[in-house]
C-alpha cells in the first residue's frame, strides 16, 4: 500500500521569483522529491528535475525546505515517506 504526504498549501508560501530571473523573462516547473516526516516537516530534498534555471531550483529548493507537509498514513499513524512536489514559475503580461 503506498503512503503519500502532501502539501499544506494554506501555511506554506510559494517561492518568490528570483527577480534576476523575472527580468530574463525565465520560467518553468521545478520537481522537487521531498522526504516528509512522520511530523510533516521536511527531512531530505532533492531536485529531481531543473527548470533548466538555476535562480527558479534555489529559489524553489530554499522555499520548500521549510514548509510544512500532511505527512503520509499507515493504518492512521503518521509515517515517513517520500513525495514529488511540482513549483511553477510563470510569469504573467499585464
Amino acid at each position: 500500500m503506498e503512503v503519500t504526504a502532501h502539501p499544506d498549501y494554506r501555511l506554506n508560501p510559494k517561492p518568490p521569483y528570483p527577480p534576476s530571473a523575472r527580468r530574463r523573462g525565465e520560467q518553468g516547473t521545478v520537481l522537487l522529491r521531498v522526504r516528509v516526516l512522520e511530523d510533516g516537516t521536511v527531512g531530505a530534498l532533492e531536485l529531481k528535475r531543473s527548470s533548466g534555471h538555476e535562480a527558479l531550483d534555489d529559489s524553489a529548493l530554499n522555499a520548500v525546505k521549510q514548509w510544512v507537509f500532511y505527512p503520509g498514513r499507515r493504518a492512521g499513524v503518521p509515517v515517513a515517506s517520500w513525495v514529488t512536489v511540482p513549483v511553477k514559475f510563470v510569469l504573467r503580461s499585464g
